[in-house]
């Protein structure tokens, strides 16, 4: 059986309605690309040179630049100066070196900023941001949009029809905004009739006969105060889905722009933070391809054991790739941590060995581009002490720099190796989950947690570290995607539905599909308002059973779920089941007044089976126990990896990473060919066999 790592491409190209094919970029062949930032506005034009030299003798295959600039391109209003950058590009070029051209929109110059000071994000109590920064205009902001578009507008018609230019990176971590201004608050009036049409279609679907809430017009609404107690929700949901809309749309109006005169050998991507309550990552229909950014050491993450802060979360890059990935089959990493950061609340020097780790980590997961901010460590500035791949003084290699460099070789050695079209084992293959990921049910169930214990993204992480721990290939998928393509599919507190939905789930499970529907599923519509039936009703012939209701014991008092003789904490959200005839029970909660009720439940239909889990379990042990019943009840293979210990495949290769504060000695298929490391993992250890 042929397949790829990325093979859930076939399924959702097409999402960005006007993106090429990512895969034309990226020949398979070469398997992934490394790059570096490099700011040569921030250095003597003497040393550009040098440094440029250097970057490619390190082995790097491009660099990137531009991307907080805009001062240097236009200086004045109207006076754009490429002179600078043409140099800049001439030199990468005659070092082999390509190049990613940045949109500099998160960086607007002053004169722009004091002409026009309006653009500027207004939060709630009225106060506006000011120069100084970055990100701090408004993407609502409708003249802010106009200038933006009209600088890169030059910028592309500059650099548009040049080879050297590999591609476009629009912004930089783009984020959304909470914007109070006048444009603002028009545009989102303008989005609330454009979404309803009419006032009444709005009143009906905000409930605002609760609280004498009616409204008789577009523009009686105002944007929400969020720390106002007890403020519409579905006002929320509404300001949230258009402030996402709103960055969305923008770079969207930026890959446009761009494209109006590129070649078709220049992609156009975005690099996000990946925050999973972020609704506009992936909604940019005009995007060939997205990226991540990801840093792992910032006093943020734990990690496992004593030192385990210094290597970081072993699910961070491993949930990043597998949420990325979908989208358009092809992603990258943008910007990946190459050591010590000075932005975080604590900076701690990275474990030895743990930059090698991450860039293997992002190999493993499918990625075909790989980049780190910055060659150089910058001088002045907010980012002092900073690390880059070459220290202060701009020759010497940092640890980081070295691992970098080391990742890089291993690679051309791999290209060597590669076989693109090898099968992967039959066993990964088997045991390849879906995990259906819907923003919005994360925005409802946060606005409205009932409960101090619950963290709905802390809710799906549980599931997917076990799954993990299976050494299963994952997938963040949607509703509209093929469920065929997964033998088993885990629907975590899917709390806002439609019955198409529940149709497609029961047609999934009759043709033989596997699936886990947990906590919280099915509550409400997708208007988020509560069915006019009993709790969850649109659910129960799905899961063969009744939801009597649900629970939410205090903190300080857990309460318990038994399962096969083991007893498991639980102190969140818990239904509380009523199984019809031919449903199994799995597990019971104790210990409270409904002591003996069925807390798992598990039925056949048709082809295929449906497991619905009750609780939220304090540690994720009960998760845990349920994904291994049912897939050894499915006779799927599993592995038993540490927690911290994972493994992937791709390209004729296997790929193992450990996260963990021990030695793993990971066992080798038969004829195993080590390429890159040990079959004995030591702490931020990697092993690469053929």
């Amino acid at each position: 059986m042929k397949k790829t790592f990325l093979f859930i491409s076939v399924f959702c190209l097409g999402v960005f309605s006007n993106a090429q094919d990512p895969s034309r970029f990226f020949p398979s062949g070469q398997l992934i690309t490394t790059g570096v930032y490099y700011y040569p506005e921030h250095w003597d034009p003497g040393q550009w040179e040098r440094d440029l030299k250097n970057i490619a003798a390190m082995g790097f295959e491009y660099t990137h630049y531009a991307e907080f600039a805009w001062a240097q391109l236009e200086p004045e209003e109207g006076k754009y100066t490429f002179e600078w950058l043409d140099r800049a590009v001439e030199l990468a070029a005659k070092y082999n070196l390509k190049v990613i051209m940045c949109t500099s929109t998160a960086t607007p110059p002053v004169w722009l900023v004091r002409k026009h000071p309006e653009i500027l994000e207004t939060n709630e109590n009225g106060r506006s941001s000011d120069h100084g920064s970055r990100q701090t205009v408004s993407f609502s902001s409708t003249f802010f949009r106009q200038y933006a578009l009209k600088m890169v507008e030059k910028l592309a018609q500059h650099y548009g029809n040049d080879k050297r230019i590999m591609g476009w990176q629009i912004d930089n971590e783009p984020r959304v905004f909470y914007d109070y201004g006048v444009d603002a608050q028009q545009r989102f009036r303008s989005w609330l009739k454009n979404r309803y049409g009419t006032i009444e279609a709005l009143n009906i679907t905000w409930g605002t006969a609760f609280w004498s809430q009616q409204y008789s017009d577009f523009s009686q609404i105002n944007i929400p105060i969020y720390a106002q107690w007890g403020m519409n929700l579905n006002q929320i949901l509404d300001h949230t889905r258009f402030i996402n809309e709103e960055t969305a749309t923008f770079l969207d109006e930026q890959a446009r722009t761009i494209r109006k005169y590129t070649i078709p050998e220049q992609w156009i991507t975005t690099n996000y933070i990946p925050n999973y309550q972020s609704g506009y990552i992936g909604r940019s229909r005009e995007l060939d391809f997205i990226t991540y950014t990801k840093y792992m050491v910032s006093g943020y993450n734990r990690g496992i054991g004593l030192a385990g802060y210094r290597i970081g979360d072993p699910e961070s890059i491993a949930m990043s790739n597998d949420f990325f990935r979908p989208f358009a089959g092809i992603y990258g990493v943008m910007e990946l941590q190459p050591g010590q950061v000075n932005w975080g609340s604590v900076n701690s020097q990275p474990l030895p060995g743990a930059v090698h780790l991450w860039l293997w980590h992002v190999f493993a997961g499918g990625s075909r581009l790989a980049c780190t901010y910055r060659y150089r460590a910058p001088l002045y500035g907010y980012e002092q002490f900073h690390y880059g791949i070459v220290g202060p003084d701009g020759v010497t290699p940092t640890p980081g720099g070295l691992e970098y460099q080391q990742f890089i070789k291993e690679v051309q050695l791999l290209r060597q190796e590669a076989d693109p079209g090898a099968g992967l084992p039959q066993a990964y293959i088997d045991r390849k989950t879906g995990i259906l990921f819907n923003v919005e049910n994360i925005w409802g169930m946060e606005q409205n947690k009932q409960t101090t214990q619950w963290n709905s993204v802390g809710h799906i992480t549980k599931y997917y570290k076990t799954l993990k721990s299976f050494g299963a290939p994952v997938d963040f998928i949607r509703d509209s995607f093929d469920f065929k393509a997964y033998p088993v599919i885990i629907v975590p507190a899917y709390q806002q539905i439609d019955k198409a939905l529940v149709a497609k789930w029961t047609e999934y499970a009759r043709n033989g599909g596997n699936l886990v529907l947990t906590s919280r599923t099915g509550y409400k519509d997708r208007d988020m308002h509560l069915w006019e039936a009993r709790f969850a009703e649109p659910i129960y012939d799905l899961i063969g059973a009744e939801i009597e209701f649900y629970d939410l014991p205090a903190p300080q008092v857990p309460d318990t779920v038994v399962m096969d003789n083991g007893k498991y904490a639980w102190n969140s959200w818990g239904d509380i089941l009523k199984p019809r005839s031919g449903t199994e029970t799995w597990a019971v909660y104790s210990g409270n007044f409904y002591a003996g009720k069925p807390a798992v439940i598990f039925r056949k239909l048709g082809k295929g089976t449906v497991t619905y889990v009750g609780p939220d379990s304090k540690e994720g042990l009960l998760e845990r126990a349920v994904l291994q019943k049912l897939y050894g009840v499915l006779k799927i293979p599993v592995e038993g990896y540490p927690d911290g210990v994972m493994v992937e495949y791709r390209d004729g290769f296997g790929i193992g990473v450990n996260y963990s504060d021990r030695d793993y000695e990971l066992s080798m298929p038969q004829g195993a060919r080590i390429l890159v490391g040990s079959a004995i993992l030591k702490p931020a250890g990697v092993v690469v066999w053929k």
